[in-house]
């Protein structure tokens, strides 16, 4: 069986950075796809699709530390669903990528100056992530 991810979007908002109990690093993001298309009136029509990540380990440090709202980025994982459950023992869902490899496929900008990132890291170093030249347009 199979359960891989790939998707190739932009950051909504900074990396979320929390520490668990042991102090292990896990960074979760969110990252916007938008898909285009015409109506049957030859209108212009964009839908968003948002999706949470959660990085762990090194993966975690690398995003914690280059990661910015409005990046575009490259990730590959695993589609995970949790249940939880509220105060009131009432029953949710959440439907998470948990990322094994990210690519940043653009550069950060800070204050006008262009920094330096390591463009892929991944747990599983045997991965080929592709190259994206093409912008995504959005």
């Amino acid at each position: 069986m199979i359960n891989k991810c790939i998707l190739v979007g932009r950051l909504g908002a900074d990396p979320e950075v929390r520490y668990t109990p042991d102090g292990n690093m896990v960074v979760n993001i969110r990252i916007a796809t938008d898909e285009n298309w015409k109506d049957k009136n030859g209108e212009k029509v964009q839908k968003t699709e948002w999706h949470k990540i959660v990085i762990f380990g090194k993966l975690a440090e690398i995003a914690g530390k280059f990661l910015l709202k409005g990046r575009l980025v490259y990730i590959e994982g695993r589609i995970q669903t949790r249940k939880w459950t509220d105060k009131e023992s009432i029953d949710h869902y959440t439907t998470e990528i948990i990322a094994l490899v990210l690519k940043m496929l653009d550069s950060a900008k800070t204050n006008g100056a262009t920094t330096a990132a390591p463009q892929a890291a991944s747990h599983e170093s045997e991965h080929d992530v592709p190259n994206y030249d093409e912008e995504v347009p959005f």
